[in-house]
């Protein structure tokens, strides 16, 4: 399989020459199987510039992974270039909104209106289908399976692990390591204290030696305390999650919008600094634009 970073950026895009070197754009990764099936995760504005690279495969068929509807997550979909070509086929998968009591289209539409879009969705060419997924259910894409894994975003939020060949992926989407949101002897603390180290015990086992882990990285454990409960991911918390299910490679990403090249390769020599390699420890290395690894 390879992997191909299109967008790294959370919240926000963030062009310009202070993100020239990591990118601007946001959150979407190309995966390619072995037998050449394009899979997407996410459709973050960098679903734009992989979509200017597909015209010598048309027709395709996509298969779009959104691990949430967070507009960085989705923002980028409408300009998808595919879509607008006959002949071309886009399957997206993604959950049902347990909140709003909205499928993944539905979602996806408010996007495609006149307010915000000026060419709505059955005005597309291509053949757009929606896969709504459950937890934990898998999908065969030639002989590649895809299976999710819920997170912990303020909205549902899935992770994805793509398995082919004896190789494997994980991705995150946005995710925050679960914290006791009790203070000690309020009631319910001991009672969340449990259900907390079963589900972050449950995220380790699933990505258990993994070759690649693609983790939400916005913040450091400065940043931490002031967005503790907005559903993002430190350096420290990902390297010890690493560590603890025996990941091979880690790529941080969804980059803090604000943090330029300089200061984002700063935070990350601090925190291996702050994290010193242990003997078994993956290679950790932050996501960047158009980036390609083999795994």
């Amino acid at each position: 399989m390879k992997i191909r970073f299109w967008g790294v950026r959370g919240s926000i895009p963030s062009p310009g020459p202070a993100t020239l070197n990591t990118g601007g754009n946001t959150t979407c990764i190309e995966l390619r199987t072995d037998d050449g099936e394009l899979i997407i995760l996410d459709a973050g504005t960098g679903i734009f510039p992989l979509a200017q690279t597909l015209f010598p495969e048309l027709p395709l068929t996509a298969h779009l992974f959104i691990s949430h509807t967070h507009w960085d997550h989705i923002q980028g979909l409408p300009f998808f270039i595919p879509s607008f070509i006959p002949g071309n086929t886009l399957k997206i998968h993604g959950a049902f909104d347990p909140i709003s009591r909205r499928s993944l289209r539905e979602v996806l539409l408010r996007q495609f209106e006149y307010s915000y879009f000026p060419v709505r969705e059955a005005e597309l060419k291509a053949r757009l289908q929606y896969v709504t997924l459950r937890e934990r259910e898998s999908v065969r894409i030639g002989s590649a399976t895809v299976s999710n894994l819920l997170m912990n975003h303020p909205v549902l939020n899935f992770g994805y692990k793509i398995e082919q060949n004896g190789k494997s992926v994980f991705f995150t989407g946005d995710h925050e390591e679960l914290y006791n949101i009790y203070d000690p002897g309020e009631p319910g603390y001991d009672e969340y204290g449990r259900y907390m180290d079963e589900k972050n015990q449950a995220i380790i086992e699933f990505i258990r030696g993994v070759d690649v882990l693609i983790a939400d990285t916005s913040y450091t454990i400065e940043d931490y305390p002031a967005k503790q409960g907005w559903g993002h991911g430190t350096f420290d918390g990902n390297i010890r999650m690493a560590r603890k299910a025996g990941v091979k490679t880690v790529f941080f990403t969804h980059h803090e919008p604000t943090r330029d090249d300089r200061n984002l390769e700063r935070v990350f020599q601090e925190a291996l600094d702050r994290n010193p390699t242990q003997p078994g420890d993956p290679t950790f290395l932050l996501a960047r634009e158009r980036l390609e690894f083999e795994v």
